[in-house]
């Protein structure tokens, strides 16, 4: 039996929970703050966007870019935060008669994950407020997570992990320097940051306590195919997204909706979305670190050759 972790790793789950208590905050008191968007700022910065690389795009429709790619990074976080808790929830069994400080740090968890989708389930209302009619995001979350809860839950907790280092590299890397971006849409992913940075250190806890489980090669060759079919289902979802938020950028900002700029818009959304969902994570060092250690050289080389197809899509300063 793999329940009860070494006691190193019990001080680990305690870290969390003393940091949870620490910066636990409120939507309404901490982040909203009775406030709505400012459409004179930007979204999401163009270290994320890629809204840079048109070049064609005036400063209004660059800023308008941002803002359609912002409204879906926070429905995206809602979207994937469904499948998260529950399968957060379902591996806090293994805790129930085990360590009971193991259990708190993953209920804390799921009940911040909850938070957090209603968050985002607020933003979009505050975004939809002001943005111009036409937006869509037909994903179900309840879908995604039927989709994802099939897979065995070493693939489930690898996405999860690779979700929750991504996000915060993001923040790190893009949000927090970007000047000029809108104070409410900062603040967002700064509150959502401070707790996505304890649910990463779960996330790789319960991944290495799960492959411990995992009895041969045969069960991890199977679990590395279930984590390459949740890539290529995140990757489904974000070409019907990029092509989603294409039209309506194209329709509202009054541009021809065919054409070589059209192309390139749908072209450009899809780099994007495929960077910040996919490749940002799997270049992050600390998920390599832990995939690294879990996998043969084998298993890492067919995970890398079906991501190969979406090793273009890093942002041009990186590839200058």
């Amino acid at each position: 039996m793999h329940n009860h972790p070494a006691p190193l790793e019990v001080s680990r789950y305690a870290k969390t929970i003393e940091a949870s208590k620490r910066i636990r905050w409120d939507i309404d008191r901490d982040v909203i703050r009775g406030r709505g968007f400012d459409l004179a700022h930007t979204f999401l910065p163009d270290g994320l966007s890629l809204a840079d690389e048109l070049s064609f795009l005036s400063p209004a429709e660059h800023r308008f870019l941002s803002q359609v790619q912002g409204r879906t990074y926070a429905n995206m976080f809602g979207l994937v935060e469904r499948f998260i808790g529950a399968k957060m929830l379902e591996v806090s069994r293994d805790h129930w008669f085990g360590d009971q400080t193991a259990l708190e740090a993953i209920v804390r968890f799921t009940d911040e994950e909850l938070k957090h989708q209603e968050l985002f389930r607020r933003i979009e209302v505050l975004a939809g407020a002001d943005m111009p009619a036409g937006y869509r995001f037909d994903v179900s979350p309840n879908d995604v997570a039927a989709f994802v809860l099939g897979k065995c839950t070493w693939a489930v907790l690898a996405l999860t992990c690779h979700i929750e280092l991504f996000s915060q590299a993001h923040y790190r890397a893009s949000i927090d320097a970007a000047r000029d971006l809108s104070p409410l849409f900062k603040d967002v992913f700064l509150f959502h940051w401070r707790e996505e940075s304890q649910h990463a250190i779960i996330d790789e806890l319960e991944w290495e306590r799960e492959d411990a489980r995992l009895a041969s090669d045969a069960q991890r060759d199977a679990a590395v195919d279930d984590l390459i079919a949740l890539v290529g289902g995140v990757d489904g979802i974000l070409q019907a997204q990029a092509q989603a938020d294409a039209a309506y950028f194209l329709a509202a900002s009054g541009m021809a909706r065919d054409g070589a700029r059209a192309a390139q818009v749908h072209a450009t959304l899809l780099k994007a979305y495929r960077w910040q969902y996919i490749v940002s994570g799997t270049l992050e060092p600390r998920f390599q670190k832990v995939l690294g250690r879990l996998v043969s050289d084998a298993q890492m080389a067919r995970i890398q050759a079906a991501l190969a197809p979406l090793g273009y899509a890093v942002p041009a300063c990186e590839t200058a």
